[in-house]
């Protein structure tokens, strides 16, 4: 009995999505539920489970291929047992399901390590005749050996290295790029493509300014030193300064509402809800998961939410419910090393905070010159519905919370 392997529903507005590894090949044992292949979509990455128990039996599309919901990715076979090598299966390959794309198959391939490997790497590895089993374990998921591993190795060795070579570009070009040996080509991810696109509407579409302020830390390093071993006893979790941001950003937003509000064509739409997105760092590019209904939430709430979500995005398991619906946004640079920088906004939201690191420097207080940990504050807001004053006091309000964080608890 053959069972169908089908692309998942990708979540609301997102038509189609590539296929970005296979996790096993032709011929490869499965169980139910056991990732099989990863899809990459214009906002995340995620796994395809195996339907059902079995062996794979045929794939219809090969990476990079571009797939619809509910397509057909190829099949399993519940009644087949393992085969020995999974060359053994490679006719099957060359066998899609009738509804499948007609896209070649990736090639099964003979070395015992093929599960470890994409079928870009393994051409990459027979051009240059490696030893697969010296890139073992590799650097990716679950041990697979990426590319990188194979160019890694090839730069030690006295092996030529032959530059990869691609069909597609991401944009018309004068004249067609000499291939360089010391130069790597790799395809823009759908998600790259998509945050390129994303900034560039947001330049061109916002009226876009940054206002620009400082913030004394000494009260929330203070209370911080004071509660921290407390807080992680309590709540298991440790108190970060996103918490006091989050909770700083949402008083400043109830006060002044058209931070907090999008335009939709000639309307300006404000939202009595404050769902907070906190942009994330991957390997991948940047991602913003949200934190719903964030007002309600306490300092511990906050922690674990983020937690969850660092944890989530740095394993590709982010859903698309929980990067949507954001009211406003908090980018913090400063984990980075960043002093000081103009964030752009996440459209359609109005506005987005930029935090930055944390540096001693002198100050003046109260006619003397002291040492603070000082940190530089960025308000980037769509010009056309926030005006000057209503984003300088917004980001004063966010200065004044912070360095009396008290008020923060006290509500």
């Amino acid at each position: 009995m053959a069972t169908e392997i089908k692309v998942p529903t990708l979540g609301e507005s997102v038509s189609e999505a590539t296929v970005a590894t296979w996790l096993k090949n032709v011929g490869d044992a499965v169980t139910a539920d056991e990732p099989i292949l990863e899809l990459e979509t214009d906002k995340v990455t995620l796994e395809v489970p195996a339907p059902a128990s079995g062996v794979i039996a045929s794939v219809a599309v090969a990476e990079g291929d571009t797939v619809e919901p509910d397509a057909i990715l190829g099949l399993i076979d519940e009644s087949a047992t393992a085969t020995a090598a999974p060359a053994a299966a490679a006719p099957a390959a060359a066998t899609a399901a009738p509804a499948a794309t007609n896209t070649p198959a990736p090639a099964a391939t003979t070395d015992a390590n093929a599960s470890h490997q994409s079928p870009a790497v393994a051409k990459l590895v027979a051009e240059n005749n490696v030893d697969a089993s010296s890139l073992m374990p590799g650097s990716g998921k679950g041990g697979r050996v990426t590319k990188g591993d194979v160019l890694s190795a090839l730069s030690t060795s006295t092996a030529p290295i032959q530059a990869a070579t691609s069909t597609s570009s991401t944009g018309a070009a004068a004249a067609p790029r000499a291939e360089n040996p010391r130069e790597e080509r790799v395809k823009m991810s759908r998600l790259r493509q998509t945050i390129a696109s994303r900034l560039k509407e947001a330049q061109n579409t916002a009226a876009m300014l940054t206002t620009f302020n400082e913030v004394d830390m000494s009260g929330i390093m203070a209370m911080r030193k004071k509660y921290q071993d407390d807080f992680v006893k309590r709540n298991d979790v440790k108190l970060g300064f996103m918490s006091f941001f989050v909770k700083a950003a949402i008083a400043a937003l109830k006060e002044l509402p058209a931070v907090n509000a999008e335009i939709d064509g000639q309307d300006i739409v404000y939202k009595n809800y404050y769902n907070i997105g906190v942009a994330v760092g991957t390997e991948n590019g940047l991602v913003v998961p949200v934190l719903k209904d964030a007002d309600a939430m306490s300092m511990a709430d906050i922690e674990k939410n983020i937690a969850a979500f660092g944890k989530k995005a740095r394993d590709g398991k982010l859903s698309m419910a929980e990067m949507s619906g954001g009211t406003f946004t908090i980018s913090n640079g400063g984990i980075y090393g960043s002093m000081l920088s103009t964030p752009i906004l996440n459209r359609p939201q109005s506005a987005i905070l930029g935090m930055h690191n944390i540096i001693e420097r002198p100050v003046a207080e109260n006619g003397k010159v002291v040492i603070k940990p000082m940190m530089y504050l960025a308000l980037s807001y769509d010009h056309r519905i926030i005006d000057g004053r209503e984003a300088v006091t917004a980001l004063v309000r966010i200065k004044e919370a912070l360095e009396d964080p008290s008020w923060l608890l006290l509500g």
